[in-house]
């Protein structure tokens, strides 16, 4: 009897975890955003008891069975299983293409973009300890990087005339814009004493044609900014959005106390969890407010940035509903992008795409580890079963 009523009890776990944890936003329900983080949990609970019933019984098997195709969404958000495919070689074999690469060499209706959260490239000293050449391998990667578009997050630049102890290495604008071919788009979040730049930025090789600030109220470093641009096909405008929310506001020395002991949980725990749902909440009230303005847009589109959330939460939730998930729609595995001291299973960095775009590739760079994230990149196609 007790197998029976475990069997329901963790189905009913899996069902609460999921229409409750990733539809109920953090500021209607302070809980909601932990139990989104149990759905892996119950996930693999379901697929555990079903392998046990498979054994004992087929009949009772059929259940848990059942709620795991229900629940098979959430299985692709986490863990894809996609094969690999040309449009993935060509992305990997991209990488190592010039930076000038002319667009007629491409199918004229993809377009190629790159997100990364780029921690200011490091331009405090305490940052680059362990890489001294990091940020100036960061820049130079990204200036020669084939994409089409680079949607940057916590951004950072010294325009002519800063004068800095680091000389010209953080003229990033002119690198990466001007000097790579590319137009730019800087949403300036801070100006500091120097005249060195903070925020968010776009650089694009298609002719930029409009752009905006999303402030969420007002203009800090988790806002969110778009431009529109000409292309990627004659007669094509695309709209696309670069967003940073809400950061966690997660010591990773914090999370470590508070998981090695009794004592450090105490002492950290509940200062953690606190924080974290605050966090949460003010992550869905930006999401909602981000996928407004994706609906209002007259163009199709593509969206990229640091989330700072998982695949269960109710902002991931919330855009995945009307827009595609790249890495969940052609990757394999985990797709961790944060590059920490925490377990690599953190995918808080995305892309989306409107109904309008065929996903043809994704690709987490962990090969570059200049930052706290890794780079995303995906490939795109313009108007599904087009050529």
């Amino acid at each position: 009897m007790f197998r029976y009523r475990f069997t329901w009890l963790v189905l009913l776990g899996l069902a609460l975890s999921v229409l409750l944890g990733e539809r109920v936003p953090a500021g209607s329900w302070s809980l909601a955003p932990l139990l989104a983080l149990t759905v892996p949990l119950w996930l693999g609970l379901v697929a555990l008891v079903a392998l046990y019933w498979l054994r004992r019984n087929w009949r009772v098997a059929l259940l848990p069975l059942a709620g795991l195709a229900l629940a098979w969404p959430q299985v692709q958000r986490g863990l894809p299983l996609h094969l690999g495919s040309a449009a993935s070689a060509t992305l990997a074999e991209g990488a190592t293409a010039t930076s000038q690469a002319p667009r007629h060499q491409a199918r004229s209706n993809t377009l190629r973009l790159l997100s990364y959260n780029v921690r200011i490239f490091n331009v405090y000293p305490q940052l680059r300890q362990l890489d001294p050449a990091a940020p100036a391998k960061a820049i130079a990667w990204l200036a020669a990087s084939p994409a089409d578009v680079l949607c940057l997050q916590e951004y950072y630049q010294e325009p002519a005339g800063t004068h800095s102890n680091d000389g010209q290495l953080y003229r990033v604008g002119e690198r990466l814009g001007a000097g790579s071919g590319r137009q730019v788009f800087v949403s300036k979040t801070l100006t500091n004493s120097i005249g060195a730049e903070f925020g968010l930025a776009i650089f694009s090789r298609l002719p930029i044609v409009g752009r905006g600030e999303i402030t969420f109220g007002r203009l800090t470093q988790n806002h969110a900014m778009w431009v529109d641009v000409a292309g990627p096909g004659r007669g094509d405008t695309v709209r696309i959005f670069n967003t940073h929310l809400q950061s966690m506001s997660l010591d990773e020395g914090d999370i470590v106390a508070a998981g090695s002991s009794r004592a450090g949980f105490q002492r950290k725990g509940r200062s953690l969890l606190g924080r974290f749902a605050r966090g949460a909440a003010a992550r869905a009230w930006q999401a909602d407010t981000l996928l407004a303005h994706v609906r209002r847009s007259p163009y199709p589109v593509l969206l990229a940035g640091d989330l700072n959330d998982l695949p269960y939460s109710y902002a991931y939730s919330q855009l995945a509903s009307e827009l595609q998930n790249a890495w969940a729609t052609v990757g394999f595995g985990l797709g961790n992008t944060y590059h920490g001291r925490l377990p690599p299973v953190l995918r808080i960095d995305q892309q989306f795409a409107g109904p309008q775009w065929r996903v043809l590739a994704c690709r987490i760079h962990s090969e570059i580890p200049y930052a706290d994230h890794f780079p995303v990149e995906g490939l795109y196609q313009l108007g599904r079963g087009k050529e």
